[in-house]
């Protein structure tokens, strides 16, 4: 969904809700946001540590670089065949610098005769296929989304404010994962659709219209809880990889950072055992989809062709849908859910989207009927619903 039309349903939203254009710019003025740096089809083996010393700095450097390309190409290996680091085969210098994408450099000290760095190498994967075997291609997930939780100070956030956790996340390079990770950016809609409550609820009919929203098929969030004793002391982490809306645990581990300022390497480190956790579950088939979460596709009969008559207006005809906005009250999840139900039910409604959602308040949803809209206000009234006209949709409740 595009920047423009989340903002545009925002305004909906706080419209219905009578919050009108202060909510909107404190939504589109906070610090929010953090776009997904590498999701290309590349492998990547982090954090791989070289020592080396040469006759000049220079000379020391690029030596490290070749042994670092040597060290990740056995890793790489490994890691996609399943087999240990020693059974993989050597290749040259020459074949290695063909099938290398790139190098990141986490640290590096150069001196005069010696670099000590820790090192990131990206391998093509197409390039590289045909070295690593048949394994490579292997099992691949559903879209999974992921929202990021963090724990910080006793209070968890997910994209309300931007992270660290969020920014782990961000950098990780997903295409050489089995898993497909769909990660959304953070603003927008998202710290009003994706926030730390919506992960802990269990009603389906909220799910199912998010990861349709977001292109997904499933769920994970993957949760850290860091605990520092005193300032600039060791940060301790507790992470949790949970899946499905009913919060299945994966795994869970810990991880210390020496100080702040190793943070950031060790929620990378964190984000690379989740995956490699999720991806075992995926190839055990663990990682199997709830049916529960699928939207099941309604049946819209065909009209005979004795119905479309020469000269009858466009609305009246099946390929000529009216659009209609409406503003229904939504105290819970069951409720959207049997509305939606309900609306679907009526006669000559092609679908329905739920624009926004606000448990507890006015809910959005979009509806193209087949038909006159007149006729549609009556087949609302028909379904127990009574209907006001707000001048940009309609407006439906039941009596209480």
């Amino acid at each position: 969904m595009t920047s423009a039309r989340r903002i545009s349903l925002i305004t909906a939203t706080m419209a219905a809700l009578g919050l009108g254009g202060v909510a909107l710019a404190q939504i589109e003025g906070n610090d929010r946001g953090v776009p997904p740096i590498d999701s290309s089809a590349n492998y990547e083996v982090p954090d791989v540590a070289v020592d080396v010393s040469a006759k000049t700095a220079q000379e020391a450097r690029n030596f490290g670089w070749r042994l670092a390309q040597r060290r990740a190409w056995k890793l790489l290996w490994a890691r996609v065949n399943n087999q240990p680091v020693e059974a993989a085969p050597n290749l040259s210098d020459g074949t290695l610098d063909s099938i290398v994408a790139g190098i990141s450099v986490g640290d590096e000290e150069i001196g005069a005769h010696r670099y000590i760095a820790h090192l990131g190498v990206l391998f093509d994967r197409g390039r590289s296929a045909s070295l690593l075997g048949q394994a490579e291609a292997g099992v691949r997930s559903q879209p999974m989304l992921v929202i990021p939780v963090m724990w910080s100070g006793g209070a968890p956030q997910s994209f309300e404010r931007r992270t660290e956790w969020q920014k782990a996340w961000a950098r990780f390079r997903s295409g050489g994962s089995p898993i497909d990770y769909v990660r959304p950016v953070g603003n927008g809609l998202d710290p009003l659709l994706l926030n730390v409550a919506q992960t802990g609820r269990p009603g389906r009919g909220l799910w199912r219209n998010l990861l349709d929203q977001y292109g997904a098929a499933d769920i994970v969030v993957p949760i850290v809880q860091l605990v520092r004793h005193y300032p600039g002391g060791p940060v301790l982490a507790h992470f949790t990889a949970l899946h499905g809306p009913d919060g299945e645990v994966i795994t869970r581990f810990d991880l210390t950072a020496d100080d702040g300022d190793q943070l950031p390497r060790m929620l990378d480190q964190g984000v690379r055992r989740i995956d490699e956790a999720y991806s075992q579950a995926l190839r055990d088939g663990r990682l199997h989809s709830d049916s529960s979460l699928v939207i099941e596709p309604v049946a819209v009969p065909d009209l005979p062709e004795e119905a479309v008559v020469e000269g009858a207006p466009a609305a009246a005809l099946p390929n000529a849908a009216s659009t209609f906005l409406l503003q229904v009250e939504t105290p819970d999840d069951p409720t959207l859910v049997l509305t939606q139900s309900s609306l679907r039910a009526i006669p000559g409604v092609r679908s329905i989207t739920t624009d926004s959602v606000a448990l507890g308040g006015i809910s959005v949803i979009r509806v193209a009927y087949d038909g006159d809209p007149q006729v549609f206000r009556t087949a609302l009234a028909t379904a127990g619903y009574s209907v006001q006209d707000t001048g940009g949709g309609l407006r439906i409740s039941r009596p209480r």
